[in-house]
C-alpha cells in the first residue's frame, strides 16, 4: 500500500512538473520521426498480466523489401538515440504508473515473446509491478548480461522496500546525467533474449 500511494505521489508530482518538458519532446518526436508521436507495445505487468505500455517513439517506421522492420541500429536516428540517453523517452510510462499497471520502480516490461523463455527462478521478476526503473538498470542497465539482469531482477523481488526504491531513484537520476550503460557492446539496444542456456525449461 506504501508502494503504491508513493508511485502515485511521484508519477503524479513529475508528471505536472514535466508538462513543458512532455510538451516539447511531443513536438520534438512529431518534427523529427513523424506520427504517431507515441510507441505503445503489449508487454507484461504484474503476474504476466498484458498492459499497453507507452512510451515517446524513438526510430523510424524503416521496412526491407518484405515489409519486416529493419534492425534496430538502422532505425534509430541520432534523435532517437538522444531521447534514450536521457530517458526522456519513458515520460509517458508514468501514465502507467497512475494506471496501476507499472510502478516507479521494479524490474523493466520486458517482450511478450519472452514470457515461456524465463526458468522458474527469473520468472519471479513478474511477482511485482514492472518499473520504469529498476536494480537492474543502475547496475548495468543494457550493458549487462541477460542472465545478470535477470539476477538482479530478482534480488529486487526479494528484497524490496520503499528506502530501496528511494535509492533505486537516486542512482537512476546519476545514471540518467552520466549517460552511462545505454546499449549492449556492438549493439544499438541490447541483444534479444533466447533463454537461459541449459536452464529454459527449469
Amino acid at each position: 500500500m506504501l508502494k503504491r500511494a508513493l508511485d502515485i505521489v511521484v508519477a503524479s508530482t513529475a508528471l505536472l512538473m514535466l508538462s513543458p518538458l512532455y510538451l516539447f519532446v511531443a513536438y520534438k518526436v512529431r518534427k523529427n520521426l513523424g506520427s504517431p508521436v507515441l510507441f505503445r507495445q503489449v508487454r507484461p505487468g504484474l503476474n504476466g498480466k498484458p498492459f499497453e505500455m507507452i512510451k515517446f517513439r524513438s526510430m523510424k517506421d524503416a521496412v526491407d523489401e518484405n515489409g519486416n522492420p529493419l534492425p534496430d541500429s538502422e532505425r534509430l536516428t541520432p534523435f532517437g538515440q538522444m531521447l534514450r540517453s536521457s530517458s526522456l523517452d519513458e515520460m509517458p510510462e508514468l501514465w502507467n504508473v497512475i494506471k496501476g499497471e507499472m510502478s516507479i520502480v521494479g524490474p523493466r516490461p520486458l517482450l511478450m515473446e519472452y514470457l515461456p523463455l524465463y526458468n522458474r527462478e527469473q520468472a519471479k521478476r513478474h511477482n511485482v509491478r514492472p518499473g520504469i526503473t529498476g536494480y537492474a538498470q543502475v547496475n548495468g542497465r543494457n550493458a549487462i548480461s541477460w542472465e545478470k539482469k535477470f539476477e538482479l531482477d530478482t534480488w529486487y523481488v526479494e528484497h524490496q522496500s520503499v528506502w530501496l526504491d528511494f535509492k533505486i531513484m537516486l542512482k537512476t537520476v546519476q545514471k540518467v546525467l552520466a549517460k552511462d550503460d545505454i546499449s549492449a557492446e556492438g549493439e544499438a539496444t541490447m541483444t534479444k533474449f533466447t533463454g537461459t542456456p541449459d536452464h529454459k525449461n527449469d
